[in-house]
């Protein structure tokens, strides 16, 4: 039935003009979910950085459309040879929003608050490892760190370390202020976000789109009917209709990657689940090539373990437990569990790898002698129960942040997985000065994940966007959750 409404939106579209092809300053995406704030600083949710990375907010560095790390508040920089100390050179005549001058003590008070001890940012252990900020002047920023971070310069381009301003910092969530091409202009509660180009920005002649509204759009037949009838130029829509969005020339699809690790989340401190011999039944018990064909119509990677397939230090362990009903059946009833084993599934409002996804686990999970219980929850049940108090058995969700595969060495994080081993090899990546050091430490890190049967990992959300044809500049890879806003244009 979906697709028989969105051929028929489409001929509709052929036959009349779209009005919002006319409106080349302007920008509309369509956002599945909407941000509990708008301070990328303190709150988990992607959809915050989707929103305020880049286009509110700067930091120091920046992450570009090919991945690479890229100037940004800061024009330059030095690195000691070994690896701690980093000078900041800062781009001049910088402003706040607000029309405040931005300075190096704004950086040094941010990462200090970043590190502060009642603070909510989500990275804090990145700010709690710099020994000191010094501000020699305005312009230059000298941060030394008490350990070498390989990844530190494209850390301070993520949505953690973005630079905020003393006055106006308490206000962040709901009326934020930073230094970026954009300013807030509104928040309509449920509905949408809306930015406009910034007076106060260093470069305005380069912000060819003037306005930039969010629209938050959860269903997603909705999400569709608003592009095909001009409401918005951008938005992603279920795999299974975008064949149709082939038809004429209004539409172009972009596919790319992402740094979206699907994994059915475990809570490894569950006393049935902290056997791994039940870890390892799960393991078997999933087809991941199924998931990805029936939840995600044919999009997506098998992953073995928490990496990011592009990555140049992925290695592929999709085979570490091959896909094998009664090996899982074996493997429980040697755990102790010969009659099968009962465990809630709690899935977020993600109609595709979620819920979809998560029908075709239970049913897997069934076949190889689990009672697999389904409970649909709301993103805050979501974030209160599974991800802050830990009280669920096994969840689906996928991880988006680039290079997260420490949050396995994180205290207190929802898997509930402690590994003294693993958190060493973590830190001699992150703290290896060659690139040689670093490659096998990542690689030792995703073997003993994969082999310890951490999560269940299904696999890499592909990147599939689509488009008004015309739109310029829209990033196809997803390196990081962002929307470049002033990196776009209208084609004449």
């Amino acid at each position: 039935m979906k697709k028989v409404l969105v051929a028929a939106a489409l001929a509709s579209a052929v036959l009349s003009p779209i009005a919002a092809e006319a409106a080349k300053t302007s920008f509309t995406y369509g956002m599945r979910l909407e941000p509990p704030g708008l301070d990328p600083r303190t709150g988990a949710a992607a959809a915050i950085s989707r929103i305020t990375l880049y286009n509110i907010y700067e930091g120091l560095t920046r992450i570009g459309a090919d991945g690479t790390v890229q100037p940004s508040l800061a024009k330059s920089w030095t690195v000691s040879p070994d690896g701690l100390v980093y000078t900041f050179q800062l781009e001049e005549g910088v402003k706040f929003h607000d029309g405040s001058e931005f300075d190096s003590s704004d950086v040094k008070y941010t990462f200090e608050e970043n590190a502060a001890e009642g603070s909510q940012n989500k990275r804090k252990g990145r700010f709690t490892n710099i020994a000191s900020i010094d501000t020699p002047d305005a312009n230059t920023v000298v941060i030394t760190l008490k350990e070498p971070r390989s990844e530190f310069l494209a850390q301070l381009g993520e949505s953690t370390a973005v630079i905020v301003d003393p006055d106006s910092d308490s206000g962040n969530a709901t009326n934020p202020v930073g230094t970026g091409p954009y300013k807030f202009s509104r928040w309509i509660k449920g509905d949408s976000v809306k930015l406009v180009a910034a007076d106060t920005y260093r470069d305005p002649g380069n912000v060819a789109i003037k306005t930039a509204t969010f629209r938050f759009i959860n269903d997603s037949a909705a999400r569709m009917a608003s592009l095909l009838t001009g409401d918005i130029d951008l938005t992603s829509v279920p795999n299974e209709t975008l064949e149709q969005f082939k038809i004429g020339d209004q539409f172009e699809i972009l596919e790319g990657t992402s740094n979206g690790e699907t994994i059915l989340s475990t809570n490894n401190k569950n006393e049935a689940l902290s056997k791994l011999k039940v870890r390892q039944a799960i393991a078997h018990a999933i087809n991941r090539q199924e998931i990805i064909d029936g939840a995600m119509f044919g999009y997506g990677t098998p992953i073995g373990s928490h990496f990011a397939p592009h990555h140049p230090d992925y290695i592929d362990l999709s085979g570490t437990y091959n896909y094998d009903p009664e090996k899982s059946k074996a493997l429980l009833a040697d755990a102790g569990y010969p009659n099968g084993l009962e465990l809630s599934l709690k899935l977020p409002p993600v109609d595709d790898y979620a819920r979809a996804g998560g029908q075709i686990v239970a049913s897997q999970l069934e076949k190889a002698g689990f009672k697999i219980n389904i409970e649909n929850v709301d993103w805050p049940k979501w974030l209160d129960e599974v991800y802050k108090n830990r009280n669920y058995d096994l969840s689906i969700v996928s991880h988006v942040e680039p290079m997260d595969i420490n949050i396995y060495a994180r205290d207190n994080y929802y898997f509930n997985y402690e590994n003294a081993k693993f958190n060493e090899v973590i830190k001699a990546a992150e703290t290896a000065l060659s690139a040689e050091e670093r490659t096998a430490k990542l690689q030792e890190a995703q073997r003993i994940l994969a082999e310890d049967a951490v999560n269940g990992f299904l696999f890499q959300l592909a990147a599939v966007q689509v488009k008004r044809k015309g739109l310029q500049g829209v990033w196809k890879d997803w390196h990081l959750f962002a929307t470049d806003v002033a990196r776009m244009s209208w084609e004449d």
